[in-house]
C-alpha cells in the first residue's frame, strides 16, 4: 500500500500544473561530473558565443512576406497582416530582433521555438514567445497539446494556437535538445574551467607536500591547516616565505603553465562546442587553428550561411508557411522568407562586379541596384537593358558592316 501511496504522489507531481517540479528541466550531469543546465552551459564562452553569433544573426535578417501579383511577378506584400507581425513587432513589448533572437537561442539550446498565437478577426495578430520548457504530447483525436507555466499561470493549447518551430531531428513532438545530447562536452568544459580557476585560486600551485616526523594530534592538525590556508594560500600569497619548524619538511609539487591552465584540454572542448552548433572556430574568437572556408570574409561568410544558417533558416521558414499561412495565401502564391541580402553583400569592389553581371544581362535594373544600394530612383531606370555587342554575324546588316568598316578606316588614319 506505501509503495502504491508513493507510486501515486509521483505521478501527481508529474502531472501538476501548478507546480513545475515535474516537468521543468533541472539539468542532467555529463561524465565529468557538472550539472548540465541553460545557465550552467551558457556561462562557457564558447557556447555563449555560438548561440550568440547564430540567434543574432538570424533576428537580424528581415523576414518578408512575397506574393505573386497579376503579372506573374513576385512582390513584397506589405499589406499582408502577417508582414508586420513578423517583420516589425511580433508583440507589444518585442521588436522583431528581440523576439526571432529569443526563438533562435531557444532552438540552438532546447532543440524546439515556442510562441502563442493571437488572433484577431481570424487573422495572426501577434506572436507571444514561450520559454522552452514545455510538456508536448500527442491527443487522441490527431493534435499535439502544449502545457507550460509562464509568470506564475499555466497554460494548456493545442497546436492550432501554437508556433512550433521544431531543431534538428524532424520529430513531431519536438527536436532533439543540444543540451541533452551534449550534456558530457559541456561538462568537461565547466569541469575543466572550474579545476583552472581553483588553481588560478590557489597562486597556480596545488602547493606541495608537509612531511611531519610524527603522527599530528587533532590540535596540531588544526593550527597546520588554519595557519597555511590564511597566510600562504591564494594568488596574493604567492611567493612568500614558509616557516617550518619542529622538523617538518616542505617538497613542492611542480606543474608547468600549460598543464596549470589546461590549455590543451579547453581548446578541445571549444572545438566540441563548435561540432555542435556547427560553429566554425574561427567565428567565435577560436583562431588556433586556421579556416579550410577559403580566404576573405565574404567566402567565410557564405560557408557559414550555405553550411550552418541555410537549414535553421528553411526550417523557421517552412514552420511559419505551414503555420501562420491560410489556404487563401497558398492559393495566392504567398510565401515567408529570411532576406539574405544584406547578409551576402560583400565587399564594395565585389558589389560593383555582381551589379554590373547582373545588369549587362537584363537580370536586374538599374533601379533594383539603386534600391539595394539605398539610393533614390532614377527616371528610366526600371527598363532591363542589355549589352549587344555579341550578336551572330548573321543579324548585322549590310548597312552597320559599311559604318564599322569606315570608323575603322578613319580610326587608322
Amino acid at each position: 500500500m506505501n509503495l502504491l501511496r508513493k507510486m501515486a504522489d509521483v505521478v501527481i507531481r508529474t502531472l501538476s500544473l501548478t507546480s513545475s517540479a515535474g516537468w521543468r528541466s533541472e539539468g542532467e550531469r555529463g561524465d565529468a561530473g557538472e550539472l548540465v543546465t541553460a545557465d550552467s552551459v551558457l556561462s562557457i564562452s564558447a557556447v555563449w558565443a555560438c548561440v550568440n553569433l547564430i540567434a543574432g544573426t538570424i533576428a537580424s535578417l528581415p523576414v518578408m512576406i512575397y506574393r505573386v501579383d497579376k503579372k506573374g511577378n513576385r512582390v513584397v506584400a506589405k499589406e499582408h497582416p502577417l508582414y508586420r507581425v513578423l517583420h516589425d513587432s511580433p508583440n507589444y513589448d518585442q521588436t522583431a530582433v528581440d523576439f526571432w533572437e529569443f526563438v533562435a537561442a531557444s532552438i540552438e539550446l532546447r532543440g524546439n521555438g515556442y510562441a502563442r498565437i493571437e488572433r484577431s478577426v481570424g487573422n495572426v495578430a501577434g506572436l507571444h514567445p514561450i520559454i522552452p520548457e514545455v510538456s508536448v504530447r500527442r491527443l487522441t483525436n490527431g493534435s499535439i497539446e502544449y502545457r507550460w507555466s509562464q509568470d506564475g499561470k499555466s497554460y494548456v493549447e493545442t497546436d492550432q494556437n501554437i508556433l512550433h518551430i521544431r531543431g534538428f531531428g524532424g520529430n513531431p513532438l519536438g527536436g532533439l535538445s543540444t543540451l541533452h545530447y551534449g550534456r558530457h562536452a559541456f561538462s568537461l568544459a565547466r569541469a575543466t574551467d572550474r579545476s583552472a580557476a581553483s588553481m588560478f585560486r590557489n597562486g597556480l600551485r596545488p602547493s606541495g607536500v608537509l612531511t611531519f616526523e610524527k603522527w599530528l594530534n587533532p590540535e596540531q592538525r588544526k593550527v597546520a591547516e588554519d595557519k597555511l590556508t590564511e597566510k600562504y594560500f591564494g594568488a596574493m600569497n604567492s611567493g612568500r616565505p614558509l616557516i617550518l619548524e619542529g622538523g617538518t619538511k616542505w617538497e613542492q609539487l611542480t606543474i608547468s603553465p600549460e598543464d596549470a591552465q589546461m590549455l590543451e584540454s579547453r581548446a578541445f572542448s571549444v572545438e566540441e562546442i563548435c561540432r555542435f552548433f556547427g560553429t566554425p572556430p574561427f567565428m567565435i574568437g577560436h583562431t588556433e587553428k586556421t579556416t579550410s572556408w577559403g580566404s576573405g570574409v565574404e567566402q567565410q561568410t557564405l560557408g557559414f550561411q550555405k553550411f550552418t544558417l541555410r537549414r535553421r533558416l528553411k526550417r523557421m521558414e517552412q514552420a511559419l508557411e505551414k503555420q501562420l499561412l491560410t489556404p487563401a495565401d497558398r492559393a495566392n502564391g504567398v510565401t515567408i522568407e529570411f532576406n539574405l541580402d544584406g547578409l551576402l553583400r560583400g565587399d564594395s569592389s565585389a558589389r560593383a562586379r555582381f551589379y554590373q553581371q547582373m545588369t549587362g544581362i537584363g537580370a536586374m535594373t538599374i533601379n533594383e541596384v539603386r534600391a539595394l544600394e539605398n539610393l533614390p530612383p532614377v527616371d528610366g531606370g526600371d527598363v532591363p537593358r542589355m549589352q549587344m555587342q555579341n550578336v551572330p554575324i548573321t543579324e548585322i546588316d549590310e548597312e552597320a558592316v559599311r559604318r564599322l568598316i569606315s570608323e575603322g578606316k578613319g580610326a587608322s588614319a
